[in-house]
């Protein structure tokens, strides 16, 4: 009998020692971790106001120096597009004060999927296969358990 003990992995030795949570807990968690990745998701461009040092070579009015004749820049799209940047949020209220009925982006439907929900490893990302039994994320591979032990179950609780 002690043998049979001594052969158990120590992955369910670990599991009778570990809490596990419920569905509702495992709801409100997955929720507030979506709602901190939503708050720092979009942020501008840390460079876009750098600008260029003066004493830096300028190659293409050298060239165009050599010819005799300088040419006038001209604005690229790229420019526009940086300069008149608009957020989502902007673009559906000026989508909404176009259309009488509302947004088309808000009002947007789509049929349910006839196929399953595909479950995908919380650490890498490839389609995973198992559930972690405390906190109920999904890994591929043990190295990926591993991982998840470490720096993801149940260690960060809001």
């Amino acid at each position: 009998m002690t043998t049979m003990a001594n052969r158990l992995s120590g992955r369910i030795k670990d599991a009778n020692k570990q809490r596990v949570l419920d569905e509702a807990t495992r709801q409100r968690r997955a929720r507030k971790a979506l709602e901190s990745l939503e708050s720092d998701n979009f942020h501008d461009d840390p460079h876009a106001d750098l600008v260029m040092n003066k004493k830096a070579p300028k190659f293409q009015e050298t060239l165009d120096a050599k010819s005799g004749s300088r040419k006038k820049k001209s604005k690229s799209a790229e420019y526009y597009k940086l300069k008149f940047r608009k957020s989502l949020a902007q673009m559906i209220e000026e989508d909404k004060a176009l259309n009488s009925q509302g947004s088309a982006y808000e009002n947007a439907e789509a049929k349910p999927s006839k196929f399953p929900n595909r479950h995908f490893c919380a650490v890498c990302g490839f389609p995973s296969n198992y559930t972690c039994v405390p906190c109920g994320a999904r890994y591929c591979c043990v190295r990926c358990l591993g991982t998840h032990q470490d720096t993801r179950c149940l260690k960060w609780t809001a």
